[in-house]
C-alpha cells in the first residue's frame, strides 16, 4: 500500500492495516530500520507495579521449581495431561 509523509513527518496507516492488527487510537509503536525498511511494532506498556509482580511470580516460581515443588515434563502433551487431572 502506498502512503505519504505529510508535514511533521506524519504518516497515516492505512485503515485495513489498522483492523487486521486490532489497532486503537493509542496505541505505542516502537519504530526502527532495518535493511532501508521502517518497522513499526506495537508494543505494551504496563505500569512499574504491574511488571515488578510479574518478575516476583518467575522469581518465586524458579524458586518452586528448583526445590521440587513443581513438576517437570518430558512433553507438551504431558503437561496437559497434568492439568486435565489436577486442580491448579
Amino acid at each position: 500500500m502506498l502512503v505519504e509523509l505529510k508535514s511533521k513527518s506524519q504518516v497515516t496507516m492505512p485503515k485495513k492495516i489498522v483492523d487486521s492488527l486490532g489497532l486503537e487510537i493509542g496505541d505505542k509503536f516502537e519504530v526502527s530500520v532495518e535493511d532501508g525498511k521502517v518497522i513499526f511494532e506495537p508494543v505494551v506498556i504496563y505500569p512499574e507495579s504491574i511488571t515488578n509482580e510479574i518478575k516476583n511470580t518467575i522469581a518465586e516460581t524458579i524458586e518452586a521449581y528448583n526445590k521440587g515443588e513443581i513438576p517437570s515434563f518430558d512433553s507438551f502433551d504431558e503437561l496437559i495431561e497434568h492439568l486435565e487431572n489436577n486442580e491448579i
